[in-house]
């Protein structure tokens, strides 16, 4: 706030050995004489100005009409004085007046003695036709008496029309709270904030145009030593390559002196290499000559050698000679002998084997009669069961019969009744009971024969599956005894036909069916069983003949072809 030191100037000049009552005097003018000043920050506060314009308008119109013809506003005739305080327009004593007349009324007095003091002085400022000429009577010191205008601006509080006046617009004045200060925050906050932020942001442009600068003069340094660096580098280079061809030149001197002892060296190695060939050849003549009487003495010890080796394979061919000759009569009487023993082998396994198959056929022959006496039995099974299924159908063939002859005798006997109805109407109602009597018993005779049928049936069907299961019991143990030896099957085949007829004579057609699939899948599983028994008579068969095999190879011994190759 640019005006600040302005407005405590004339304070600090008054109050300069006591600081603290100058900082309270000021406080105090901010809070009670400066209101509404902060709240257009940082511009002039222009509400406040606003009331000295409406001041001027109403107490002399033709002043303010000057002003605006040469477009002297308010922040030319009212805010120099606002914000020095008059200090600049007055003198110590004349300031130390007003104020004191300023400090003894209410805060919108000071507006009045703006307006009093610019009212006062119309004469000058109505001769002034520049701007410059405005701005510079407001920040110089008038001819101008300041009681005349301390009357003026009582005059103006009493008679200024209450929509205009200032103490509408201003508080009554609030002294300073005793222990702290008053909270001041009658000012927009955002403005000071961004003019806070502004003055930050600058200050962090400076540190970095500073900063740029600082790089900018340490890259100038750096460039002047890096160029100083170069210059040296270049005449260290310039130096190195003079020294390089210094040495260049001396080398080329030393490798003359080299080359030239070279050539020496060569020579006296030439010489050297030719007398050391002198002395290889030498020693590898006398070397030669070496190796040759060796092998002279080598070869004389080889023939030696080679006739004692032929005189001893002559002797040793001589003794194997003679015991082949043993050796070969010995296999020829030992083949002999052995072929002798294979022909007894052979013949007696030929007889065990003969054995053997004969007995095979037997038991095949036995089980082939065995089967065709079953089938027989099966067959005398078949035909029984078939008579006893004609003999059931003439039964029942004849039971209908007795039932048809039974109805027609009831018909009849029902014909004769409704004919004694007719003739004897005056025993109706005894006919009647009788024949509900007769119908009754009827019914009961017939609930008790179909009750005795049911039983009866019952029982035959009991009775065909013991029998079923009997029979096959008895296929079963046939079949099992048939295994086991072969009189059992003779003894077995006698009694089956004495077991047949001991079937009772009254079975019905449900029974002969029953024994007829029985004795059917007896037939089955004996014929399965019979061929599951020739399967193993075979595989024994052929067990039997390789055993036999093995033990006459075993007991002929190796072939002679064998004996001789060993």
């Amino acid at each position: 706030m640019p005006y600040i030191p302005l407005l405590a100037f004339p304070f600090v000049k008054l109050f300069q050995n006591n600081q603290l009552v100058c900082f309270e005097v000021v406080a105090t003018v901010i809070v009670n004489w400066c209101q509404h000043w902060f709240e257009f920050f940082p511009n002039p506060p222009i509400n406040v100005l606003s009331m000295v314009e409406n001041l001027l308008a109403h107490h002399d119109k033709e002043l303010l009409q000057h002003f605006m013809n040469y477009n002297v506003t308010s922040q030319v005739y009212a805010w120099p004085l606002l914000e020095t305080m008059f200090s600049e327009v007055l003198t110590r004593e004349e300031w130390l007046k007003m104020f004191d007349n300023i400090f003894s009324n209410h805060p919108s007095y000071f507006l009045m003695v703006v307006a009093a003091y610019i009212i006062c002085s119309r004469a000058p400022l109505l001769q002034c036709d520049q701007k410059e000429d405005f701005e510079y009577f407001f920040h110089h010191r008038n001819n101008l008496d300041i009681s005349v205008v301390v009357k003026e601006a009582y005059h103006l509080m009493d008679c200024t029309p209450a929509e205009i006046h200032p103490r509408r617009m201003l508080e009554d004045f609030v002294p300073l709270t005793k222990g702290q200060y008053p909270i001041f925050n009658k000012y927009p906050k955002f403005i000071v904030d961004y003019q806070s932020h502004e003055r930050e942001r600058i200050r962090q442009d400076e540190i970095e145009y500073l900063r740029e600068r600082q790089l900018v003069h340490e890259m100038e340094a750096k460039a002047i030593e890096n160029r100083v660096e170069d210059e040296a580098w270049y005449r260290k280079q310039e130096l190195l390559r003079e020294a390089e061809e210094e040495r260049r030149k001396i080398l080329l001197k030393e490798e003359e002196k080299l080359a030239e002892q070279r050539r020496r060296l060569a020579a006296v190695k030439r010489e050297l290499k030719v007398k050391e060939l002198q002395l290889l050849e030498a020693a590898r003549r006398r070397f030669l000559k070496y190796q040759q009487d060796q092998q002279e003495v080598q070869l004389k010890r080889l023939d030696d050698e080679i006739a004692r080796k032929v005189l001893m394979r002559e002797e040793e061919t001589a003794a194997t000679v003679q015991d082949v000759e043993v050796r070969q009569m010995e296999l020829e009487s030992q083949r002999r002998l052995f072929e002798q023993k294979l022909v007894k082998e052979q013949e007696a396994a030929t007889q065990e084997v003969k054995g053997e198959l004969d007995a095979s056929r037997r038991k095949a022959d036995l089980e082939e009669r065995l089967v065709q006496r079953l089938m027989e039995a099966d067959q005398d099974g078949k035909q029984t069961a078939q008579q006893l299924a004609a003999e059931c159908l003439a039964k029942t063939s004849q039971e209908e019969m007795d039932t048809d002859w039974q109805a027609q005798a009831l018909r009849k006997q029902r014909l004769d009744n409704m004919d004694r109805e007719v003739r004897y109407q005056e025993l109706a109602k005894l006919l009647r009971e009788n024949r509900a009597a007769e119908v009754g018993l009827l019914d009961a005779m017939k609930t008790e024969e179909a009750k005795k049928r049911e039983e009866v049936q019952e029982k035959r069907e009991q009775l065909a599956a013991e029998k079923a299961a009997t029979a096959a019991l008895d296929c079963n143990r046939k079949l099992r005894d048939l295994r086991a030896s072969q009189p059992q099957h003779h003894l077995e085949f006698r009694q089956a036909p004495t077991k047949a007829p001991s079937q009772p004579s009254n079975v019905c057609l449900n029974d002969s069916s029953g024994q007829a699939s029985s004795s059917h899948l007896s037939l089955n599983r004996g014929r399965q069983d019979l061929e599951n028994r020739e399967r193993e008579l075979m595989a024994e068969v052929r067990q039997l003949r390789q055993k036999l095999t093995a033990q006459a190879r075993a007991k002929q011994g190796p072939p002679v072809e064998a004996q001789w190759n060993s």
